[in-house]
């Protein structure tokens, strides 16, 4: 949503809130107050989404100003304070909007990828795990591709499998889970399983040198169907100052 199209919703918004009371003032009634919130934080949210984290603190600061135990806004504020570098500030919105909110899954989703980015992988687990229990969340597979990614960073492979096959059985278009499955599979010598991931994966997504390796390995696996010598170009050309493109020379001694 566009900045104009949130400022428009606010000015909407209050213009309704006076309306509907039949006074000068439309923050005198609860509904006009509860319209105000709404609108600051997706204001705020309009901030964040272009980038502009700083300016989105004035139209949340105003929101809690007319309901301090607004869930979003203390949510927006977390992800504001995560986009800026501030984690004590980030973690303390995330447990509050929480405290309001506690069934939220979205808010609890994201407060697991700030838990994961800052390396929490426990707790992080834990929160996807609360928020894969909603069953009719509808990014769901998303939670599920988390918490194989959250398992992958524990060392534990075999649960980070069971995770990101369950992601792709609720959505099997999801590039990210299909690499990670992609790679698992090579890693176990299973060959085949690894090459449909891969495909899959190569139909979704733009290569990068992370794919173009795995792919070829797999070309020497499967010398017909898969050109080695091709993506290793590409990997050359494209990342040649990569770990990826290190280890790609280093496999062709």
């Amino acid at each position: 949503m566009s900045l104009r199209a949130v400022l428009s919703i606010l000015g909407f918004s209050l213009l309704v809130g006076c309306v509907s009371s039949g006074a000068g003032d439309p923050l005198a009634t609860r509904e006009g107050r509860e319209r105000a919130v709404q609108a600051y934080v997706q204001l705020g949210l309009g901030y964040l989404q272009q980038g502009l984290a700083e300016q989105a603190k004035a139209p949340l600061s105003r929101a809690l100003a007319l309901d301090a135990g607004d869930a979003d806004a203390h949510a927006a504020l977390a992800l504001v304070f995560q986009a800026q570098g501030e984690p004590t500030l980030a973690r303390t919105h995330f447990v509050e909007a929480l405290k309001q909110r506690p069934g939220d899954t979205r808010i609890r989703n994201n407060y697991g990828s700030f838990l994961y980015a800052q390396g929490d992988f426990r707790q992080a687990e834990q929160m996807f795990r609360q928020a894969a229990g909603d069953t009719l969340y509808p990014q769901r597979s998303r939670i599920y591709e988390n918490l194989g990614l959250t398992a992958l960073r524990q060392g534990e492979r075999q649960q980070a499998q069971a995770y990101l096959h369950k992601a792709l059985q609720l959505d099997p278009r999801q590039p990210r889970a299909l690499l990670e499955m992609a790679e698992l599979s090579y890693e176990n010598r299973h060959y085949v399983p690894a090459r449909d991931y891969y495909h899959r994966f190569s139909q979704l997504s733009e290569p990068d040198a992370r794919s173009l390796l795995l792919g070829t390995r797999l070309g020497r696996v499967f010398t017909k169907e898969i050109d080695a010598a091709q993506l290793g170009q590409q990997l050359q050309r494209l990342y040649p100052g990569t770990p990826e493109y290190q280890q790609y020379v280093s496999e062709q001694r």
